[in-house]
């Protein structure tokens, strides 16, 4: 069954997340008495999602007159549902996860990438597992129409794999490791902190590849902007100057944004630092680098059967609030 790209609701673990430390409202008024206007966010729980953090425990929306919140979720694919289901205005994933949405008929769109990174994404399985030869006749597992399904897809052409002769399962990031333990299967393509968590808890495991390794896979993230937010420019353009900010001072104040991260993740504040040394933050819209990748995630996920159609790319690709925002940062429209 493929959760990523079918689930409409939050899972169990995701509702529990939310109600904890990852709910932020923040500011319920600006100076002047006027109530600030919302733009609630959806998330996973890695650190692609460190500047939607900081964004609300740093009370940067509210410069913009904005009062933000932010919601985590098992995936970034999953959190996109929140947009479709209109209780987030933006979510951040890669490629594959917003065109099997548009696909179906999601309305949302890409307003930028927020993040890439060679090390974020990688391959976790047994240490017999020596070079990417050894893949053939062993089962590999990654969700669906994700960031760790067009590594593996790429992994594979790359290495010249046949891939008749890998067994592959669709599984949610968070069963991997113990389905790894289990010997449900050999070898995951997933994103940290799984990766990680596989080498620390698993006898025998550790992280074999990079997706950077050999130059095979970059992994960038989109922001994407939901029909509500479209809808509302001025809302829109102050949410893209906050996201701007904060994602500016995870680079700036890497410390700083890994305390705030750790706390609201529950992920060990070392441990942040390194996931967070992994990933280049910035929010930025160049017209070859985002229009070039997603064309040919498009081309992957026809063939995979995740979209019947190529989008319109005027239509989901929406350059224009960079362009008002930061032109600088919105090159070749």
């Amino acid at each position: 069954m493929d959760h990523s790209s079918n689930s409409r609701g939050m899972t169990r673990r995701a509702f529990g997340v939310s109600l904890g430390p990852g709910m932020y409202v923040l500011g319920m008024a600006v100076a002047n008495g006027a109530p600030l206007k919302k733009v609630p966010t959806a998330t996973g729980i890695d650190a692609l999602y460190v500047p939607f953090v900081v964004a609300a425990e740093l009370k940067i929306f509210e410069k913009y007159g904005l009062e933000t919140s932010y919601k985590p979720f098992d995936d970034g694919n999953v959190a996109l549902d929140a947009l479709l289901a209109g209780s987030s205005d933006i979510g951040a994933t890669t490629e594959l996860g917003g065109l099997s949405r548009w696909d179906k008929g999601g309305k949302l769109y890409v307003t930028s990438y927020s993040s890439t990174s060679g090390q974020q994404i990688g391959l976790a399985g047994r240490d017999d597992i020596k070079r990417p030869q050894d893949l053939i006749g062993r089962t590999v597992a990654y969700p669906r129409a994700s960031g760790g399904h067009l590594y593996f897809l790429r992994y594979v052409k790359k290495y010249n794999l046949p891939v008749d002769k890998i067994k592959v399962k669709f599984m949610q990031a968070p069963e991997m490791v113990a389905a790894l333990e289990r010997r449900d299967i050999d070898a995951f393509f997933l994103w940290e902190p799984w990766l990680d968590k596989a080498a620390q808890l698993v006898q025998g495991a550790r992280v074999l590849a990079r997706s950077g390794d050999d130059g095979v896979f970059i992994l960038t993230s989109y922001d994407y902007y939901s029909q509500g937010l479209i809808d509302d420019q001025p809302r829109a353009a102050a949410a893209t100057r906050a996201l701007i900010e904060a994602t500016d001072f995870c680079n700036a104040n890497a410390a700083e944004a890994a305390k705030v991260a750790a706390k609201a993740f529950r992920i060990p504040e070392a441990d942040m630092k390194v996931y967070m040394s992994r990933m280049n933050y910035r929010v930025e819209m160049p017209k070859d680098v985002v229009l070039g990748n997603f064309r040919g995630a498009a081309e992957v996920a026809l063939g995979e059967g995740i979209i019947k159609k190529m989008p319109d790319w005027n239509d989901f690709v929406r350059p224009q609030l960079m362009k008002e925002v930061a032109p600088d940062r919105a090159v070749g429209w």
